[in-house]
């Protein structure tokens, strides 16, 4: 692939600004509000880092679309270099759909999104799910709750978005089956687990996570 060619990759990382009680809010009752702040600052630090990494050996520019927090506290807390701005108003799908179609507008020809709650996540899939977009239209990163951790575009598509039921556990297999509807080379990375439920949380003892987190209260 040529070198110019890299340089519309664009990698958008969906997160939200670690406030308590106002992130995380399914793991509140098992770790209460502030634990469940610090988890997700956690976890979407270390996907940061992810994308960092991946930045140094890929011509991909890397996006913050946040909810939550004050531009001022964000700019502090994201890095540097990372382009920094609001999610869209609407469902889950409508900010996704918002998302890849600026992008696309924007000249980029393949478009990653990921999301902020998924501690396996490592660059070399992320490199995969770029290299998948140069022969496929739509590439997945199944999580095991059902959802996916990564979705990503090598052309605008907004409707692959409608008739999807939003956090539930039919999200990945609906999204595949409009995608297959409307004719859409698909490519699906490894199936990965997220914390996103009190029960996910067992996954955080795993010793492929490079961050430590004790779920017992103290």
């Amino acid at each position: 692939m040529a070198q110019a060619d890299l340089t519309r990759e664009i990698l958008i990382v969906f997160t939200r600004f670690p406030q308590p009680g106002q992130t995380k809010t399914r793991l509140i009752p098992a770790l209460g509000a502030a634990r469940a702040a610090d988890l997700q600052r956690m976890m979407a630090e270390y996907t940061f880092t992810q994308c960092c990494e991946l930045a140094h050996k890929r011509n991909v520019s890397i996006a913050v679309h946040y909810e939550g927090g004050d531009e001022r506290a964000l700019r502090r807390w994201i890095p540097s270099g990372m382009i920094c701005m609001p999610q869209s108003k609407g469902s889950l799908g409508e900010r996704l759909a918002h998302s890849f179609a600026s992008s696309f507008t924007a000249g980029m020809k393949r478009v990653i999104i990921v999301g902020s709650d998924c501690p396996f996540l490592t660059p070399e899939i992320l490199a995969d799910g770029f290299d998948l977009l140069q022969n496929n239209d739509l590439v997945i990163g199944p999580a095991h709750d059902g959802g996916y951790y990564l979705i990503g575009l090598s052309k605008p598509d907004r409707l692959m978005w409608a008739d999807i039921d939003w956090g539930t556990d039919k999200v990945l297999q609906q999204t595949i089956e409009i995608a297959r509807n409307r004719g859409l080379k698909l490519a699906l990375l490894p199936s990965l687990a997220d914390i996103d439920r009190p029960e996910d949380l067992q996954n955080l003892n795993d010793p492929r996570i490079g961050f430590h987190f004790f779920t017992n209260r103290e």
